[in-house]
């Protein structure tokens, strides 16, 4: 028997000063599966709190990676130094068993993937494995947290009955919550310390109880408690599907640039000076592994139609055509072939700063291109590996060793802003410029521009 006077969190008679001091100085022992982008960040920011997580991932290279006491998450400030000082202190280790993980702790936080199929449906098989293992250890008091992604309703039916059958106990005998991971790459540890408050809802209120009291200790901003896992759950793909009805609102209105005849990017800047408007911006397409996802977990799983959100995927998931079909009109205005042509993408990635490709944009607008039998080159100094596009990778110096007929901007990172455009050679005829992020300022050039939602320069 523990001889800990706090040794879980969920059902304490304990004060909850008493609770809070346990938290903080080791007593409550912390499991954290799936080692990640997002999970490595957490399980660090939840060790440097708690002096005790262990971390559970089946990649042996990741668990290799951590305990020795490096970091194979790239380019999040900070990330590095701390994985090295929580592994020298002993305050984070990880396994590649979850079962073992489970064993050993009262609170287990799950930070798995949750993607969607080739027929959009959500694929939770990841999660349904780290629940089953969960439930190999799982003790009375312990608590179990789900932070990824989910349709709503999923951890009040789906986890909680996994839990219950495979474990031999009944919700109040342990907890559940869902408190949504609400990070961007790049930024990982300073969301999760907190740039904004967590949203916490748990399937009964001492289960929300003892989630709060997690993450107030954590976050800095507090905690939004709200009515239950459900309507967390619903938070987190709300703020998704948001994105992505607005941002396919802006693209609809950048596809009647011309016909409009006006610059539709500064109609949308002068807009929302208006407190009540906030359109975003249009560009060639939407990608990594949320906006684009996540209302599969609304469309899918329920009866109820959307037709809102099957026309936003619809508009977003067309914006790759519509930058080829825009290059060819170019192509056809000047008198060149667009087959045969050389055309270079700028950024790869789906937004700056990230090597994250999932859904990028470049994918299609590299595939849809090589179709039309257009020789595709492209850019991306976030990533050594191009091998999933359908083009030829240059590194930026390259690109004046090179002739192009066309240029189009993807994904604006800070290095394209040195390109020297003057010494970039066309390949016959008038360079073709499509600026699909309006971040080229090509006024002096003698480059044929057209910005996705500006028009011609």
């Amino acid at each position: 028997m523990s001889t800990k006077l706090v040794d879980h969190l969920y059902g304490s008679s304990r004060s909850e000063a008493a609770q809070r001091e346990a938290l903080t100085n080791a007593e409550i022992p912390i499991a954290v599966y799936g080692l990640g982008k997002m999970g490595l960040p957490l399980a660090s920011v939840y060790a440097e709190t708690t002096g005790d997580v262990i971390g559970a991932d089946i990649d042996p290279g990741v668990v290799e990676t951590i305990n020795s006491g490096e970091c194979h998450v790239k380019r999040e400030p900070g990330l590095d130094s701390l994985v090295s000082q929580l592994v020298a202190d002993g305050s984070l280790t990880a396994t590649t068993d979850p079962r073992d993980a489970a064993s050993r702790a009262s609170v287990h936080v799950v930070i798995v993937p949750t993607p969607i199929t080739d027929k959009h449906e959500p694929d939770l098989a990841i999660l349904d494995a780290v629940v089953e293992d969960i439930a190999t250890g799982l003790s009375k008091g312990d608590l179990v947290i789900i932070e990824c992604t989910v349709p709503p309703q999923t951890t009040a039916r789906r986890v909680r009955s996994t839990l219950e059958s495979e474990s031999g106990l009944q919700l109040g005998e342990f907890g559940l919550a869902f408190c949504p991971e609400r990070t961007s790459s790049g930024r990982a540890l300073e969301d999760i310390r907190g740039a904004y408050p967590k949203v916490v809802g748990g399937v009964d209120d001492e289960s929300t109880r003892a989630a709060t009291l997690i993450y107030e200790e954590i976050n800095s901003q507090g905690v939004l408690p709200v009515s239950d896992a459900t309507t967390a759950e619903a938070v987190k793909v709300f703020e998704g599907l948001y994105r992505d009805v607005n941002i396919a609102l802006a693209n609809e209105l950048a596809t009647m640039t011309d016909e409009l005849g006006i610059d539709v990017n500064e109609a949308i800047e002068v807009a929302n000076t208006q407190p009540f408007c906030n359109i975003h911006d249009p560009g060639p397409g939407v990608g990594g592994h949320c906006i684009p996802f996540y209302p599969y977990f609304v469309i899918e799983p329920f009866e109820t139609d959307t037709p809102l959100l099957e026309t936003a995927r619809a508009v977003n998931d067309s914006m790759p055509q519509f930058t080829i079909d825009k290059l060819r009109e170019e192509f056809d205005a000047e008198g060149l072939a667009f087959e045969d042509a050389s055309v270079l993408l700028l950024g790869l990635t789906y937004r700056p700063g990230v090597e994250e490709i999932r859904a990028s944009p470049a994918l299609d607008i590299a595939g849809i291109g090589s179709e039309w039998g257009a020789d595709m080159y492209g850019v991306d100094p976030m990533l050594d590996d191009t091998s999933e596009f359908d083009l030829t990778q240059l590194d930026l110096d390259d690109i004046y060793d090179q002739s192009f007929d066309a240029v189009v901007m993807v994904t604006h990172h800070d290095e394209f802003d040195d390109i020297q455009w003057g010494d970039v050679s066309r390949s016959k005829g008038q360079m073709i410029v499509i600026d699909g992020r309006d971040t080229l300022d090509l006024g002096a050039s003698d480059h044929r521009v057209y910005t996705i939602g500006g028009g011609y320069v």
